[in-house]
């Protein structure tokens, strides 16, 4: 006999998805054309089968832009053909040029029943578009020449969509480096319900069919939610799904309650926030029937401050007990819950926008700056850390300690190489690459997809921080006195008079002038380091740079000469920028850094060694050499990079190769190399940072991290022992004196070797000697975990 139906009214409740973004300022870093710009943002659900774009509620131009017709063009719009919006059209001119924007654009994502709260991440997708200069007065709403010029893509993970205000650098590329000051504000509000009739078969007996939503178990909600919305499955995945709600909206609401009052705090501005309390307190609803019942309300503020990594657990689910007791709630209880909910959180919301407005550059600042302090943890992913003894001095395998029988030892004192440095590197990168692929990254923060769009290609960084204890005497444990440099925080600018012309007198306000010199390695270009320069300026915008022209193409001769026309080149630069600061305040110090790449770094140290440079001695601050062969190619291991390095010294006849392989003179102490580390140089740094890889084969590894290598510690002839001295002289330049604090890092950047190929430069080493240059991850990672040395 037929089977008869019941039908019975369930209410579907519907939340929307808000996402706010905060376009401050357009800042010009790096863009190599000139020309009309503009900004193309879109919001969408992560899920390829969710074909769901965001749609622009509204947009909010909280100050009146640049309306100078030569800078703006036009007016922002949205595209109803793909729901995105666009920034007016501005004209770029010249590098570090500011376009202010002051706006806000509300993104609206309905979530549909196909949308699981648990799981789905939205991606916002900031696009640069350009077009060519042309004459003022055409018009560019739709010129022909418009077109893509790079993307910026971030991840919203589930966790955040909860509740997020999060700072959000848009950088787009290398190729297209700009910053966007922009913020992300995220919330979870009420959309309309409705209700739908669902069909409830009947028994055999035509008895009723009877639901106990409170005695539904764990086992059966998850079953029910994999159901279709049929019989009594639908009826059990559409009260779990709108329980699931109600608790996404209590929880959002505390956040957003909680992040209002952390930003309200931290920007010294006060908001009067009496009048919701009351309201929530006059809840009776929630108050007897989630609060009485002890409905347990765990909120982790998911803004800034605390990001979190690690595996995709059942840790990352909802308490499905506190979910039970909202089913206990009849289905009138519920749907009032979520509407007294969903009222509170637009309250909130529209208080927040508000409070935005009003204090939109505080606000900003107060992300950023926490952005800043979470980077650290943020790519901890990546970067792999570890502290270690700096030896007091390396030793030959063999060499004779007949010398020192009867004499106390330190263990410390006399370090043989037990393994392979480099192996150990190789191995110890590849397998926290393995970790990471088993890894599903679940961060509470905004990700950035140029790092977590494919976690297991990013550079894996090994830092290792070498513990820097103070040099002592040759001949007996008394530590030296400090000679040379003073420390340039406890006397004022400490130049020479006589050299420079001009003595400045120390002041309180007086300006310290910050300056990073750049230098290209062999053949290279002035621009090579501009990644890492680029990097540095966003840290530190007040920074002058030198991208250093003295040795363009004349990489071929001799280091004293390259560094002589280097150091010429950067006291020039010095005096014309002191001249400029002493004419607009007074100088209180000068902060002078150096970046070196190759055979860069050797033209560093050499210029620091001309007596020209002696008056800046003291005021060396930072010194980050990439890949530089600071103890030559004696022990190289490369036997094709070897063989190109012999062709060059017997056919080009270049000095700087016989140099760099210790055949410049027959007597090994009368080298260039073992002279210049006699010369005191990396001892006037304060922080020296030697990035190396162990994939780089056009560099030795143990050159670049000025350490003692296998072939090295095991040659017993005359050319091995004075290797090991010229290595010690270097360590003990870099050992601080008593009266000195150092820093000293060496940092193993492991580049995915799968991106590079299998073509000629990987075999021969060069692919991860270039991909120094060409990326920019390495650098962010290293100089935003350790911002104080980079300011």
């Amino acid at each position: 006999m037929p089977r008869s139906v019941k039908v019975e009214s369930v209410a579907t409740l519907e939340t929307v998805q808000e996402i706010g973004i905060y376009l401050h300022r357009f800042h010009n870093l790096d863009l190599f054309k000139q020309g009309w710009y503009r900004m193309k943002i879109t919001v969408r659900w992560e899920d390829s089968e969710i074909v769901s774009f965001g749609i622009p509620a509204s947009v909010v131009q909280y100050e009146a832009p640049d309306l100078d017709p030569s800078i703006t063009y036009g007016a922002w719009r949205i595209d109803d053909t793909d729901n995105s919006f666009s920034t007016q059209s501005f004209r770029i001119k010249y590098a570090r040029q500011d376009v202010h924007l002051y706006m806000m654009i509300m993104f609206n994502l309905p979530r549909g029943i196909f949308v699981d709260l648990a799981t789905t991440a939205v991606i916002l997708k900031f696009e640069l578009i350009y077009a060519p200069a042309i004459e003022d007065g055409v018009d560019l709403q739709d010129p022909v020449d418009d077109s893509s010029a790079a993307i910026h893509e971030f991840r919203i993970p589930p966790k955040a969509l909860i509740g997020l205000h999060s700072y959000c650098p848009v950088h787009f590329d290398s190729l297209h480096a700009v910053l966007v000051d922009a913020s992300v504000h995220v919330s979870l509000l009420k959309a309309v319900s409705h209700s739908s009739a669902l069909k409830l078969p009947s028994n055999s007996a035509n008895t009723e069919v009877i639901i106990n939503k409170s005695s539904v178990s764990k086992k059966h909600i998850d079953k029910s939610c994999n159901t279709s919305n049929q019989g009594i499955g639908g009826v059990a995945s559409l009260d779990m799904k709108n329980a699931m709600l109600v608790k996404a909206l209590l929880t959002s609401r505390d956040i957003l309650f909680e992040e209002l009052q952390k930003i309200s705090t931290a920007v010294s501005e006060a908001l009067d926030m009496s009048k919701f309390v009351s309201i929530m307190s006059n809840m009776k609803l929630l108050n007897s029937e989630l609060q009485a019942s002890q409905f347990a309300i765990d909120v982790e503020v998911v803004g800034q401050g605390k990001p979190q990594n690690g595996l995709k657990g059942e840790n990352e689910a909802l308490d499905f007990l506190d979910v039970e007791k909202l089913l206990s709630l009849s289905q009138n209880e519920l749907l009032d819950c979520f509407h007294l909910l969903g009222d509170q959180l637009s309250y909130l919301w529209k208080i927040f926008l508000k409070f935005h407005r009003d204090n939109k550059i505080k606000i900003l600042v107060f992300l950023r700056d926490a952005w800043t302090k979470d980077r650290k943890a943020e790519w901890s992913i990546w970067m792999l850390y570890s502290k270690v003894e700096m030896p007091h001095h390396y030793i030959n395998s063999k060499s004779d300690e007949s010398s020192n029988r009867g004499v106390h030892k330190r263990v410390s004192s006399l370090w043989k190489l037990p393994d392979d440095p480099l192996q150990i590197a190789i191995t110890r990168a590849e397998l926290h690459r393995r970790s990471i692929e088993q890894m599903r990254i679940n961060n509470r923060s905004l990700q950035d997809m140029q790092i977590f769009g494919d976690p297991i290609r990013t550079p894996i960084v090994i830092v290792e921080h070498v513990l820097n204890v103070p040099r002592r005497c040759p001949s007996e444990n008394s530590l030296l006195r400090y000679i040379g440099n003073l420390d340039t925080d406890s006397l004022p600018i400490g130049l020479n008079s006589d050299t420079i012309g001009k003595k400045f007198a120390p002041q309180s306000n007086a300006r310290v002038l910050k300056i990073v010199v750049f230098v290209h390695g062999f053949q290279g270009h002035h621009l090579d380091l501009r990644l890492v320069r680029n990097q540095w300026l966003l840290i530190d915008p007040k920074v002058e740079f030198l991208m250093s022209e003295a040795n363009e193409d004349k990489t071929f001769g001799d280091f004293r000469e390259m560094g002589h026309r280097l150091a010429k080149e950067v006291i020039s630069f010095l005096k014309s920028k002191m001249d400029k600061a002493s004419r607009f305040g007074s100088l209180g110090d000068i902060k002078l850094s150096f970046v070196g790449h190759s055979i860069g770094n050797l033209i560093i140290r050499t210029a620091i060694a001309d007596p020209i440079m002696e008056p800046f001695l003291s005021h060396l601050h930072t010194y980050v050499s990439v890949s530089g062969p600071h103890l030559g190619y004696l022990y190289s291991s490369n036997s094709l990079f070897n063989s190109g390095m012999w062709f060059l010294k017997k056919v080009k006849g270049n000095q700087c190769i016989h140099q760099l392989t210790f055949t410049d003179d027959p007597d090994f102490q009368n080298t260039f190399l073992y002279k210049l580390s006699k010369q005191k140089t990396l001892e006037h740094f304060r922080n020296i940072i030697l990035l190396s890889s162990p994939q780089d084969g056009y560099v030795p590894y143990h050159s670049a991290r000025i350490e003692s290598c296998q072939a090295a510690s095991r040659d017993n002839s005359k050319k091995g022992k004075l290797f090991l001295e010229m290595l010690n002289t270097c360590l003990d330049q870099i050992r601080a004196n008593s009266t000195q604090r150092r820093v000293f890092m060496r940092c193993d950047v492991n580049f995915d070797a799968s991106t590079q190929g299998k073509n000629l430069d990987s075999i021969i080493g060069r692919a991860a000697h270039i991909e120094f240059l060409d990326s920019d991850i390495f650098a962010r990672f290293i100089m935003w975990s350790f911002p104080d040395l980079f300011r």
